[in-house]
């Protein structure tokens, strides 16, 4: 066992609060209404995952909530400055201008995913699908985008002058995400740094955030047979795996999900997944989860769903859901040798995407 101290025990608050880190070798379903505490609580686990086990981890952060979980808070101890100032922590960003930027490679993706990019379909647009399987997409260190239509429009090929006003009506080109050339951040996760935080939530296209995704799942799972471990955390889940994708980059994306979820604990691919309702996760990325942490749920549909799924979990502490106070939760499965309801305790690092206060006016009511 390896012990994660993680708060402390409601019924005994004197008594600390442990689950064990060894058993992060399965994937992880943690869960909470907005307002309960759980992006808080979440980043109490990964500080304790950095601190007492060498688990890689890759954070895909819709909100850019630990992009500064390399900054230790005020009230950190000297031990813990100095231990997080020791993690080779690497933070890859779109939701500002800071550096690294995020980018990956869209000659990476299969081919069903670069088609999913340009909504190609390869039945109802046979000639285009195939005119993108047969193209030369290996742009090279100086891509040159206008030379690149250019060459689509003038080919003799009527199917690949429509694939290129495709891409060129989609804007396909224009998103920031891709490296053209330049360094993607797999290579950066194929060093397997401690921590690699991949703040997705500052592109402007609906596609963008699942696209990248899409290209770091896609790059693990063909490297598989190397079993190189890796805790893959996906905050607000139902970006990435819905029950139901919104398109077809999302189709992709929650394909391959799937199927790290049914077959990717033997390669060493852990998923640890966080969002709001259960009900918003895909049921068969849900349904291979071993471990669960449940915060306040005030949802019958819900809980009902969660009783349904994590079947150990007893109906009793199911029910307290309702009740818990911000920062409560309800620990059960492989982690916890039984269930224990939990106080979380403190973070040790920044936050990267607490909520907004609302201020006061500046003039006086009344």
């Amino acid at each position: 066992m390896i012990p994660l101290t993680i708060g402390t025990t409601v019924d005994a608050p004197e008594r600390p609060a442990v689950i064990d880190g060894s058993r992060f070798n399965r994937h992880t379903f943690w869960c909470g209404q907005s307002g309960s505490g759980k992006t808080y609580a979440l980043g109490v686990v990964l500080e304790q995952l950095l601190l007492q086990t060498e688990l890689p981890m890759a954070v895909l952060d819709p909100n850019a909530d630990f992009v500064r979980v390399s900054q230790t808070r005020e009230d950190a101890s000297a031990e813990e400055r100095e231990r997080f100032a020791a993690f080779d922590i690497r933070v890859f960003h779109s939701s500002t201008r800071a550096e690294p930027q995020l980018h990956a490679r869209y000659v990476d993706l299969r081919v069903r995913s670069q088609a999913a990019v340009g909504r190609l379909d390869p039945i109802a647009d046979e000639e285009e699908y195939n005119a993108l399987l047969h193209l030369d997409k290996s742009p090279g260190q100086h891509f040159d985008k206008q030379r690149f239509l250019e060459m689509l429009a003038s080919s003799d090929d009527p199917a690949r002058q429509r694939l290129g006003m495709r891409i060129d009506n989609l804007q396909i080109l224009d998103w920031p995400l891709w490296s053209f050339g330049r360094s993607s951040v797999v290579d950066t996760i194929d060093e397997r740094p401690r921590v690699t935080v991949l703040d997705v939530g500052g592109f402007a296209h609906l596609a963008e955030p699942q696209a990248a995704a899409l290209c770091v799942l896609e790059h693990l799972w063909e490297k598989r047979m190397d079993r190189d471990p890796l805790l893959i955390v996906l905050d607000e889940a139902h970006n990435f795996c819905p029950p139901t994708p919104r398109n077809s980059v999302e189709a992709q994306l929650t394909e391959q999900l799937i199927q790290i979820a049914a077959e990717g604990r033997k390669f060493g691919l852990w998923l640890f997944l966080s969002t709001q309702r259960p009900t918003k996760i895909h049921p068969n990325v849900l349904s291979q989860c071993d471990n669960l942490g449940l915060m306040r749920m005030n949802s019958p549909r819900d809980l009902d769903e969660i009783g349904d799924v994590f079947g150990f979990v007893p109906q009793h502490l199911l029910e307290q859901s309702p009740t818990f106070r911000k920062g409560e939760a309800l620990f059960a499965g492989a982690f916890s040798d039984e269930p224990q309801l939990v106080r979380i305790g403190r973070r040790i690092t920044v936050e990267g995407g607490s909520d907004l206060s609302v201020e006061p006016s500046a003039v006086g009511v009344g």
